[in-house]
């Protein structure tokens, strides 16, 4: 049986939207789907690697939003018993297939012909978090 849920309607069959309500309001947040991205581009990165990759994400707002992808068991959190401590990042299972889904929405957002056109500031180029690798 598939892990989606369905509802019956005139006979019908239709996909059930009902899940989405707790991922969307995580998602849809700013830096959600890059994070995803970066992630998936590195595997595995700690606090301060998210925040060199993010540059202009506070680290308030990467501290929530990592821990709202947690509770959405989109990523998960490694703790190293070491001194000092050492805490690394990485997608879930859920978090592998989150990202194969916005890949197509990043690469349209990339591609698409906006005006005033848009350049990448160089800075971003050599940034895990400004590519998207396969």
């Amino acid at each position: 049986m598939s892990k989606e849920s369905k509802c019956q309607k005139d006979g019908r069959t239709h996909l059930c939207l009902c899940p989405l309500e707790g991922v969307i309001d995580v998602i849809s947040k700013k830096w959600t789907l890059l994070i995803i991205n970066v992630l998936g581009n590195c595997e595995k990165l700690r606090f301060n690697g998210l925040m060199e990759q993010l540059e202009g994400v506070s680290p308030k707002t990467l501290s929530d939003t990592l821990k709202a992808l947690q509770k959405e068991n989109l990523i998960m959190k490694e703790t190293f018993n070491e001194i000092p401590p050492r805490v690394e990042y990485s997608l879930t299972a859920d978090g592998k297939e989150l990202r194969k889904a916005i890949v197509p929405l990043l690469k349209w957002a990339a591609e698409r012909d906006c005006l005033p056109k848009q350049k990448c500031v160089q800075n971003y180029r050599n940034k895990p978090s400004h590519r998207i690798e396969l």
